[in-house]
């Protein structure tokens, strides 16, 4: 039964899945409680609203019983994962662990109000193919992920692949996962059959694999589908425990799924590229045939390059620059 909002539920001794709501339209973020000998472990907190810190102090007198954070750890840098991580830390007097990439990439942009920042979105957009008006909506947001997190810890325990957690007397061991962020971080504890996934692996959808103006050449794609490899050897009756969606069994089925859908896209990016070059943004209309809303089209916009970056890296598409706009051809 997936529980509403605030509200927790068993999936393991000792571990509890607790809901938050988000205001996107994907409308929620899971995180996970462990009991953690006269405390909780926490993993993601959810997004810095007051809705959520509401939500959160009624968890806190409620299923938590009171009992404090013994352990904050964060997947990645994103908002609805670590929105929180500074006020709960600061409440708790307990230290953000995550890996080192992500607590600097979110803290850079939480802090990032530098005048090329504008200056490189607008430059990463245009060459996109973003029309005129589209661009005064880019330098309008300006930076959207400082705008949205105003307070990031001041340090972080990094956490690294392979590492073991003891939470709850089990080990949990760190796998890293790319492409979505820059080293998500994925606990596995084989002792109670769990995998938390974050946004890695998701039973219904797939996570966004962008490429972003901070690294306009990436091939976010390539490393996102080679991470996925790292998984296979975890056993498939393994509860998946993911951010987005309630928790699976499948682990198999799903990476096979995953990959299927990758190789779709590529496959449409790659019949939308040989009649004629078109850019990134003409591609939108073919992966995503639907009413895109401001928040969507920029992740939308990011995957079309993804797909178009992994292609030319694998030598099947051509770039060609004109008129300031990168058009993309079958070679």
């Amino acid at each position: 039964m997936i529980p509403p909002f605030g509200e927790t539920r068993p999936v393991a001794p000792g571990v509890l899945w607790l809901r938050m709501p988000l205001p996107y339209a994907l409308d929620h973020v899971n995180l996970w409680l462990i009991e953690d000998g006269e405390g909780w472990a926490l993993v993601d907190t959810g997004v810095p609203d007051r809705r959520t810190r509401a939500l959160w102090e009624a968890v806190l007198a409620g299923p938590m019983q009171g009992r404090p954070l013994t352990r904050l750890i964060v997947t990645h840098f994103h908002p609805d994962h670590i929105g929180l991580a500074d006020w709960l830390g600061r409440r708790f007097g307990v230290m953000l662990e995550t890996p080192l990439a992500e607590w600097l990439y979110g803290r850079m942009l939480a802090l990032d109000g530098a005048e090329d920042y504008v200056e490189s979105s607008l430059r990463f957009y245009s060459q996109a193919g973003f029309s005129g008006e589209m661009l005064e909506m880019v330098a309008g947001r300006g930076n959207a992920y400082g705008a949205r997190i105003k307070h990031m810890p001041a340090h972080c325990q990094p956490i690294e692949a392979g590492q073991e957690l003891v939470l709850g007397g089990q080990r949990w061991r760190v796998i890293i996962g790319r492409g979505h962020s820059p080293q998500m971080a994925c606990l596995h504890c084989p002792a109670l059959g769990l995998l938390i996934t974050g946004d890695q692996i998701l039973p219904l959808i797939t996570p966004n694999v962008s490429i972003w103006p901070s690294e306009p050449e990436a091939d976010q794609l390539a490393l996102f589908l080679g991470s996925l490899d790292q998984f296979a050897a975890i056993p498939d009756e393994t509860l998946l425990l993911p951010s987005h969606g309630a928790p699976f069994r499948g682990l198999c089925r799903r990476l096979a799924e995953i990959r299927e859908h990758h190789m779709e896209r590529l496959a449409e990016t790659m019949a939308a590229c040989s009649a004629a070059p078109i850019s990134a943004y003409q591609l939108l209309g073919r992966l995503f045939p639907r009413q895109l809303d401001e928040h969507q089209l920029f992740f939308a916009l990011g995957e079309a390059l993804a797909h178009l970056h992994y292609l030319a890296g694998q030598g099947k598409l051509r770039r060609l620059d004109r008129d300031g706009v990168r058009l993309w051809q079958v070679v």
